[in-house]
């Protein structure tokens, strides 16, 4: 049985966008996570408002996960579930630093503290996922090596205390070519987009087009099969969703 997983940077609500702000997107948003039809939708740079005003859209999602500093302060990476196919078991967040349990701690350089949000989930059939979601660090290559180190960490953690299946997603703010891709892949896990060297960009600052490379992802542990991905870049109502693409995934065991 396959299971649909979306990776979706949202670009948090900045009134100089004018006319990309997002109050003028909010529909777009839900509706390309609507056609993605995905059971699961990571999100980054999603203010508590503007998660709400998706979830006011998206009757048939719930979502989980705290702000970088904690609570409902400044972005999440909050992970969006369908209730009627997927149950959280358990969640949790943790903040990627020398104190991880310590939400909003600075470290490695970073231009700001980031986070990590993660959820084991059940679906009616008992099969459980962990999924992880995280937006790594936009101005030092030191916070992004060490911050997704410390993510394996965590997911070695979790498999070796559950055997579960793991989905990592996230903006890593670097190219196929970055220590941090290549980090994940001596860990064992896979890069959903696989061999392909003609993905293109994922961002594109609300100008459209691929040229360029990914900076968002989804990854999985081995016994996960990606069945397909796509980076959507389509217009909703004559407007891109957001300054990036989603990236939508079809995964099996």
């Amino acid at each position: 049985m396959d299971i649909t997983v979306m990776t979706f940077n949202l670009r948090v609500n900045v009134q100089q966008d004018g006319d990309n702000a997002w109050p003028n997107r909010i529909n777009e948003a839900a509706e390309a996570i609507k056609k993605a039809g995905a059971a699961i939708v990571c999100t980054q740079e999603g203010t508590h408002a503007m998660l709400q005003d998706l979830q006011a859209l998206l009757s048939d999602y719930a979502w989980l996960g705290e702000g970088r500093q904690g609570g409902n302060e400044d972005e999440h990476c909050a992970i969006f579930y369908h209730r009627g196919l997927l149950k959280p078991v358990e969640s949790g967040n943790f903040g990627l630093s020398e104190y991880p349990e310590r939400l909003g701690y600075l470290s490695w350089n970073a231009g700001c503290p980031r986070i990590c949000t993660w959820v084991r989930l059940r679906q009616q059939d008992g099969q459980e996922w962990y999924v992880f979601n995280t937006h790594l660090d936009h101005m030092s290559e030191e916070a992004r090596t060490n911050g997704i180190q410390l993510i394996v960490e965590r997911i070695r953690t979790m498999d070796g205390r559950d055997g579960i299946p793991t989905i990592l997603t996230g903006d890593f703010n670097c190219g196929p070519s970055s220590d941090v891709i290549e980090i994940l892949t001596q860990a064992g896990l896979c890069n959903g987009y696989g061999a392909d060297d003609n993905v293109g960009c994922t961002w594109h600052d609300f100008n459209g087009g691929d040229t360029g490379e990914p900076i968002d992802y989804i990854f999985v542990t081995p016994e996960i099969q990606v069945s397909s991905i796509n980076v959507d870049r389509s217009l909703y109502n004559g407007r891109y969703p957001s300054d990036h693409y989603p990236v939508v995934a079809s995964v099996r065991l």
